[in-house]
């Protein structure tokens, strides 16, 4: 029940705010809609995730919440200087060694939630993500960064 009881809270929660009413009818059509939601829900994601290591989780998302903001700060100033013509934008082709869907989605937040870089696509059969850079003056360091400071953590949380 620990474990079946906050989808559907959520979602009753979620329905109430975006209807911006507590009354008894969106109370009951809420909850009703929250527990089949809830009920189908498990039939959409075959593969479950489990969360290990959450301290390197915590510190994963502090990495990526200071990653997050130095991006901005430097998406802006180079917006604002209109400085367009330093830019050298291009593709870069990484080899990943996760394998984990949850882990891999956790990766693809990551890099597109970041300003100037966005998730170009996977090769499932090799394993290489395709990633387009706003600013890519140093090919090694951009691999370093989404190996070292992204995937491994990922995969010692997912795998």
């Amino acid at each position: 029940m620990r474990r079946f009881l906050p989808l559907p809270c959520l979602l009753l929660l979620l329905w109430l705010l975006l209807n911006d009413s507590l009354s008894t009818g969106n109370l009951v059509l809420g909850g009703s809609i929250a527990l089949i939601l809830s009920l189908l829900a498990p039939g959409l994601r075959p593969v479950r995730a489990s969360l290990s290591h959450p301290l390197t989780a915590a510190r994963l998302i502090g990495h990526v919440a200071a990653d997050i903001a130095r991006s901005n700060v430097a998406v802006g100033w180079r917006i604002l200087r209109g400085d367009r013509a330093g830019a050298l934008p291009g593709f870069l082709d990484i080899p990943l060694r996760m394998r984990d869907p949850h882990g891999l989605a956790a990766l693809a937040c990551i890099i597109t939630y970041t300003p100037g870089t966005v998730w170009a696509g996977l090769d499932e059969q090799t394993h290489t993500l395709t990633l387009h850079v706003l600013d890519l003056q140093d090919r090694e360091a951009w691999t370093r960064t989404i190996q070292d400071r992204y995937e491994a953590p990922l995969m010692e949380i997912f795998e």
